[in-house]
Order: structure tokens, then sequence, then C-alpha cells
């Protein structure tokens, strides 16, 4: 029997408690259904004989993990399972939610379309970087960014070895196309198509207007030697800091080979995700002022 398993955002209540009325469908359904101990603590009168499961073991048991919560709970989810096959289902209680398609209401349907296999799993890049021996993932974004500090940095960028340029600004976002529509694109980088081959590099404020977003092939290996009037600067990996980074650091960003799954609507589109997110469907009105 498929095994569906519970990822929660933690200590937000909306989540939480979404995930309950899931699990409540899901079991009436009939499903199989893991949840993390620190749900049961909270809410165990309202889950008899449920299955409870440590989440760093979720994808040893679970076939579809499914996250309550926005893009930043399903980006904790790939951050934990990203070395694993397991598909990341992802129900949006946020905001805008590129990443987590799907929406509470309708969710006893959206539940039974999952257990009749109504769906489809679309596979995404990741990148990575290797510091001190420890490898760091990211399904969006890595960020090369200023510590505490005020100051700019000074960023000297490569691809297989050749100068790109000088970068001086609060930092460089190098992100997947999956990331287009997170960090760079705020920053002013360009909407990606997910499946596309490529990276992009998208300076934080840079001092010189003539420092724009630039796009380069996926297969390139990204060098970033960098500099800090502090001496230390930070790396941060699908908005979490992950570790400091010295002067004169050469910080090597690559394609993964790692791959996330991410469970999508049957018959759901990039684009559809577009119009709805960005509004690029509404039309103006004749009304009166």
């Amino acid at each position: 029997m498929i095994t569906y398993a519970i990822f929660e955002a933690i200590d937000r209540p909306e989540a939480e408690e979404l995930a309950i009325k899931a699990i409540e469908i899901l079991q009436r359904l009939g499903a199989n259904v893991c949840v993390s101990e620190t749900l049961v603590k909270k809410y165990g009168d309202n889950m008899p004989d449920i299955r409870v499961c440590n989440r760093s073991s979720y994808d040893n048991i679970a076939d579809v993990i499914i996250t309550f919560g926005g893009d930043g709970t399903i980006l904790s989810a790939v951050q934990s399972y990203i070395t694993s096959d397991v598909p990341i289902m992802g129900f949006n209680v946020g905001k805008l939610g590129f990443l987590a398609e799907f929406v509470v209401t309708g969710l006893e349907e959206t539940l039974k379309d999952l257990i009749k296999g109504n769906y489809k799993v679309i596979t995404r890049s990741a990148i990575e970087t290797t510091i001190d021996g420890e490898t760091i993932y990211a399904l969006n974004d890595i960020v090369i960014e200023k510590s505490e500090t005020s100051h700019m940095v000074e960023i000297k960028a490569y691809s297989n070895k050749h100068f790109i340029g000088e970068y001086f600004a609060d930092g460089l976002i190098i992100s997947t196309p999956t990331g287009s529509t997170a960090y760079s694109l705020s920053a002013g980088g360009p909407v990606i198509f997910p499946t596309s081959p490529v990276f992009c590099i998208t300076p934080v404020s840079p001092h010189s207007l003539t420092h724009r977003p630039l796009v380069v092939p996926d297969n390139q290996q990204l060098e970033f030697e960098v500099y800090s009037r502090t001496g230390e600067l930070k790396l941060v990996a699908d908005g979490k800091v992950r570790t400091k980074i010295k002067n004169g650091d050469i910080i090597q960003i690559r394609k993964s080979d790692e791959t996330v799954k991410l469970v999508e609507p049957e018959n759901s589109s990039f684009f559809d995700v577009l119009r709805d997110k960005f509004l690029w469907a509404e039309h103006r009105t004749n009304k009166e002022i």
C-alpha cells in the first residue's frame, strides 16, 4: 500500500490544522499515513491509530511526502530528502506559492485524485557547492551575500575558468530555472521555463547599473572569488544561511546530479501558474473614475 507522509510547517497553526484535516481525510479513504512525532504530541487525540515516524526517515518510508505551508516548507523538505527520489506534493497555506501548487480549497477532492493517481510528477534540476567537505544543495538558489554590514562585497565570477567580470553589490544570486521566480525575480532577474538547461546569475543591488542578470548554460562550472571589507560573507542556500565564507575563498557552483521530484496537478502547466500568480490573465475593465 502507498504511504503518504505529512510534512507540516512547524508552529504555523493554520498549516498544522490543515495537516490534521488531510490526515482525517486520508484515513477515511483507507490510505496509509505517516506523521511526525511533533504533530502527534500536539494533536494526538484527533489521530487514533496513526503511524508515527521520525521526519528524518520519511524518505525511507513514504511514497509521497505531502507538505502544508508555503514554498519555504517545500524547500525545507527538499533540503531533508534531496538525495532520495520521493516526490513532494505541496499545499499552499502561504501567499504566492510557485512550488506549492495545490490549494487547500477542495482538499478532499485533491486527496482523492492523489490516491487515484490523477497527478503528474515532474523533475526539477538542483545546484550544489562543496565547502569544507560538505555538499550544500539548493532547488531555488545559492546566494553569496554580505554579512552583518552595510558595506558592499566584491565577487569575481568565472565560468569554466573564463573570467565573466567583477561584481560590486550586496550579493550575488545563482539560481536554477525553478528559482528564477524566487529571490532572483525580486532582484530583477528573468522568468525562466523550469526545464531550461541554464543557470541565472543575478546581482543584488549592484553598484553599476550595467551589471544585469546573466543566463549561462548549466553544463558550466561557475566559480566565485569573494572579498568583503569585513573579511566575512554568508553563503545562503534556499533561504537558509549555511556557512560563513572568508576573503579569498573560491566558491564552485555546479549543476547537481541530484534532482527534485514535485507532484503537480495532472493538467497544469507552468504558464497556468504564471497567469495565476502574476495575474497575466487579468483584463482591464472600463470603470467610472
